[in-house]
């Protein structure tokens, strides 16, 4: 599975970005997405995961509430991200991996995107 983010950016803080990324290759079967993200000098962190058939997320507690993560089919995954703050500047990463449901630990996660740069100024 090969996967490719876009729509990363410069933003004002309090502004919306929206990102996506698109699977390609082997993608019959089932699969979660999610999206990670890595601040300088940092450990790359859980930002949110959607199952198989969209029908289930999970947040982390820091952008719960300002962001959304989405798939419109099954090879498509979108993280709507509003209200953002200069925390939140990091390279978002998006990840698959071969269960229905996603998680929180990157290690879980057999697939990853090449990143998309998002920065917010204050």
């Amino acid at each position: 599975v090969q996967l490719q983010a876009s729509g990363g950016g410069l933003v004002q803080a309090g502004g919306s970005l929206r990102l996506s990324c698109a699977a390609s290759g082997r993608t019959s079967g089932n699969y979660a997405l999610g999206w990670f993200r890595q601040a300088p000098g940092k450990e790359r962190e859980f930002v949110a995961t959607i199952s198989w058939t969209g029908g289930t997320a999970y947040y982390a507690d820091v952008v719960k509430g300002r962001f959304t993560i989405s798939r419109d089919n099954a090879n498509t995954v979108y993280l709507q991200m509003n209200s953002l703050k200069p925390e939140d500047t990091a390279v978002y990463y998006c990840a698959a991996r071969w269960r229905y449901d996603g998680d929180y630990d990157p290690l879980k996660y057999e697939y990853w995107g090449q990143g998309t740069l998002v920065t917010v100024s204050s």
